[in-house]
């Protein structure tokens, strides 16, 4: 440690791995601290050997400035929001964008944003990136906090405020359709949350009703004839 900084080396099997080990042995010895500040040096990618014949481990030096040590982290996050945030971290780690995961918290759901100047690779083309980040999550709470669960919505750079203005002119679409054709129209399965967009976008559309059909994770919004 110099002048109040720590710096951590060790070795994982992937560059990946080692950033997130590295940040475990931070957290170890000098407890909360601001993740988004720290800085890795990748001393060596490894080697992944034939039939485990010169396998080689990545290395990596991870180095957390004064400041991040110094710097304020939520005491008080639920587990299901620690949780988030950890995994946050470890996505952002895999992927390998430095940035920064805010987690906030409500009665209803967990918010989970990334921020940070290459969040792009984390939307992914047409937002699969950031849906499979979203489904990940939302299948780690359900497994580990069953029916006591929130959702958890995953955002970054805006994308979830122009998901949600696609949603709501998917909805509006497909009411017109229902109206003109008088049949049913199953949409795609979406999130808890996206689907409540589409419910209140059509609760007040004259001549369409809304319902969800089908179970977690597939579960699907059906709008019908009034």
């Amino acid at each position: 440690m110099t002048d109040g900084a720590l710096s951590v080396e060790v070795t994982g099997e992937t560059v990946g791995e080692a950033k997130w080990i590295a940040l475990r042995e931070l957290e170890r010895v000098a407890g909360s601290f601001d993740r988004a500040s720290v800085r890795f040096q990748v001393v060596s990618e490894g080697e992944r050997g034939l039939l485990g014949v010169g396998y080689e481990p990545a290395r990596v030096v991870a180095h957390a400035p004064e400041e991040a040590l110094e710097a304020s982290v939520p005491s008080d996050d639920s587990d299901a929001a620690a949780d988030a945030r950890s995994l946050a971290q470890r996505v952002m780690d895999a992927v390998g964008v430095e940035g920064r995961a805010d987690v906030r918290e409500d009665d209803t759901a967990i918010t989970v944003t990334f921020s940070g100047d290459a969040v792009a690779l984390l939307i992914g083309r047409h937002g699969q990136m950031i849906d499979a980040v979203q489904y990940l999550m939302n299948a780690i709470s359900h497994r580990t906090y069953g029916e006591e669960r929130k959702e958890v919505v995953v955002d970054a750079a805006g994308y979830r405020e122009r998901r949600r203005a696609t949603l709501e002119a998917l909805a509006v679409r497909t009411a017109h359709e229902v109206v003109d054709t008088g049949g049913r129209v199953d949409l795609e399965p979406m999130t808890a949350v996206e689907r409540k967009v589409v419910h209140l976008r059509l609760k007040e559309f004259e001549g369409v009703e809304t319902t969800s059909e089908g179970t977690e994770p597939n579960r699907y919004v059906v709008v019908l004839p009034a």
